[in-house]
Parts: C-alpha cells; structure tokens; sequence
C-alpha cells in the first residue's frame, strides 16, 4: 500500500518553519535567515521512499497586512488550511499563545489532523513550557502538541514518524525524483535575496525581488543573469554600495551558494533596476508570480 498527501507548515513570522522544513525534508529548500517575512511564496518540498511521498508546504508567516505583498503572503497561508492532510502549526517558546486569534480559530475548527510544534525549547525551561503547553492545549483542545528543536533537530524525527502515520492511502502525487515544485530559477531568486537579508538593513531587504532574465545550462556550468529590482532611486544605490563593492558581494555569496546548490560552475551577472512601488501594484506583483484572489 503506498502513502501519499500534503503536509502544510504554518504559523507566524520568524518561529523556524523554513528551518524545520529543511530539517524534514533534507534539502536546503526555504531559505531560513534570522529576519522575519523571509518566505513570500508558498515553497513545497518532496519527501519520497518506495512505499510514501510526503509533499510539504512551507508558508510565509501569518501577519496583518499592510500592503499588497503581505495581502498576498497572507492569502498563501491561509490556502494552506484548505488543502492539507495534515497540518503542522509552528510556535516557539517565545511568542504568546494569543498572537494572531483569528488565524488560531480557524485552525480549531480543522478537521484534519493537526501538530502544534513548540519550537525553540531549547532556550525555555521546564516550568515554562508545562505553562505553555496547556495554554495551547485550552486554544486548540484537538491538536496533538509536540515540543522540538529545529535548529538541533530534537524530536524531528518523532514529528516525521506521526506525520507518515497520518498520511492517507494514495498514489504519488508528483514523479518519485521530484523533490520540489519550484524551477530551477525559483531557487537563484531566493538564494540573491537570502544574502539581500542577510547583507541590507532595515526596509531595503522587504523593497527587493529578484527576476532571473536568463539561464542557460550544460553539463558543466550555469550561465545566469538576474535582476534585483527596488522600489527607489536611493535603494538602487545601496544596493549598489560605494564602488559597487555591496552588490559584488551579494554576487559572490550567492554563487557559492548556487554551485553548491545545483553542483555545477556558476557565471552570475547581477543588475538593479528601480520598479517604482512594486509592492503596492497588482500588475507588478502578478508579473513577480504572486497570489493576488
């Protein structure tokens, strides 16, 4: 009998989803930085044996939008609701129960199965969690609460044994190779932009997308050039750096990464083009791949 079926991670911004995500399916798939509103699209990954496929969903943080991108962030999460097998509600010991109720009373009201994974326990205390625990425990009384790690990994695994216990009888939904739904350019993208967090401060990193105008491959390299596109003049500059030393290195660092990543001789040709308030205009963030309805 073979299993198969669709397991979403969610939760709000900066709880470890993306790094649990990867702790699950082995693949460096969400790219997982220390600032919030990291994931902007829905990312799934696939975990296949002979006999399983496990297709999981990692979804940017639930938060209040206050503008068009986060409207379309949050309607990624929200989608996630509808359509798991299984549903992996990501907290921490840090943020309070009550953050965002509105999302949690949809949650209690899933008939699906669903795992409250406690994060980070690794900073708390037994006495907190216990406290914690049965605060969760009166929100979602159905949720089956399991307290991890994702960073050091403690009861990852555990969580992957309830998870192939709950998956439904089914066929494969994807061919058994596939580990992903994203193409190849998908991941350049968020590799440049993982270092545009990691590299920017403050709102510079939120004003940036990155579009990939071409890639051509061989057996032996990968010839890439892409865009980084901003919201304003000023930012075109800063991204830029004095000398151009700024983006050289958000360049450098993420070619490392691609060779790493598709294991092959990367050539990246990086510019920065000003899209005038992209983030607030339905044509712009539809031309970027986002879920406006």
């Amino acid at each position: 009998m073979h299993k198969a079926g669709f397991v979403n991670i969610v939760g709000n911004p900066n709880v470890g989803k993306s790094t649990l995500m990867n702790a699950l399916v082995g693949e460096r798939i969400s790219i997982a930085t220390f600032k919030a509103q990291t994931t902007r699209h829905r990312i799934m990954g696939i975990y296949n044996t002979d006999d399983m496929q496990i297709v999981f969903s990692d979804t940017p943080g639930v938060l209040k939008p206050q503008y068009k991108l986060q409207e379309s962030m949050l309607n990624f999460s929200t989608s996630a609701l509808t359509d798991a097998d299984v549903l992996l509600y990501v907290t921490d010991v840090v943020e309070t129960p009550d953050k965002h109720n509105e999302f949690v009373e949809k949650v209690a009201h899933m008939e699906i199965p669903v795992l409250l994974l406690i994060n980070k326990i690794d900073l708390s205390n037994q006495e907190k969690l216990v406290e914690l625990v049965e605060a969760w425990k009166a929100l979602l009384p159905n949720a089956e609460i399991i307290p991890i790690s994702a960073t050091t990994k403690f009861n990852v695994d555990y969580v992957m044994k309830r998870v192939k216990e709950l998956l439904p009888d089914s066929p494969p939904y994807f061919d058994k190779d596939q580990w992903t739904d994203k193409p190849a350019r998908f991941f350049v993208n968020e590799i440049i932009r993982e270092k545009i967090l990691l590299y920017y401060d403050k709102e510079i990193p939120y004003s940036v997308e990155v579009v990939v105008e071409q890639f051509k491959e061989d057996a032996k390299k990968i010839h890439i050039s892409a865009v980084i596109y901003v919201e304003r003049d000023s930012q075109k500059g800063i991204i830029i750096g004095k000398q151009g030393k700024a983006l050289k290195k958000v360049a450098t660092e993420a070619r490392r990464d691609l060779e790493r990543f598709f294991g092959k001789t990367i050539f990246l040709e990086t510019f920065v083009k000003v899209d005038k308030d992209w983030r607030s205009s339905d044509k712009e963030l539809r031309n970027f791949g986002y879920q406006l309805d």
